[in-house]
């Protein structure tokens, strides 16, 4: 019986840190998630060869990961006129016709809004 004690006294010690790797859904209109969107897509946009901008089209998981502020998020990009150095690529129209493209992107986001730091973890897009 005695020798139960150490095992269960570990596991519930290691518990929260088994459990560190869920996510969970999280509100699209937070202010820490928000920031992450922002960041991911600039980040996506300083990346891409495409001397044209991307912008933000809609917003499909949402997620947190537990005990941390890594957030994983699904967004979907559309390719604007606008160059990706110009002001205000939120109002800018997206591109029609043969030139028109969007990307459907999963980033993963650490944040330290302490610092006013975010790193990009991970993320992979593809067109479509």
């Amino acid at each position: 019986m005695f020798w139960k004690l150490p095992l269960l006294l570990g596991l519930l010690a290691l518990g929260p840190h088994v459990r560190s790797w869920i996510f969970e859904e999280v509100g699209k209109r937070g202010k820490q998630f928000s920031l992450c969107v922002e960041f991911a897509v600039h980040h996506f946009n300083e990346h891409q060869l495409d001397e044209n901008a991307y912008k933000l089209l809609w917003v499909g998981r949402s997620l947190h990961k537990k005990y941390s502020l890594i957030y994983l998020m699904d967004l979907n990009l559309g390719r604007t006129i606008c160059k990706k150095h110009d002001e205000d690529i939120d109002n800018c129209p997206l591109q029609e016709g043969p030139e028109r493209k969007k990307v459907n992107c999963t980033f993963i986001v650490d944040s330290r809004p302490w610092f006013t730091q975010f790193t990009l973890l991970n993320s992979t897009c593809q067109q479509t």
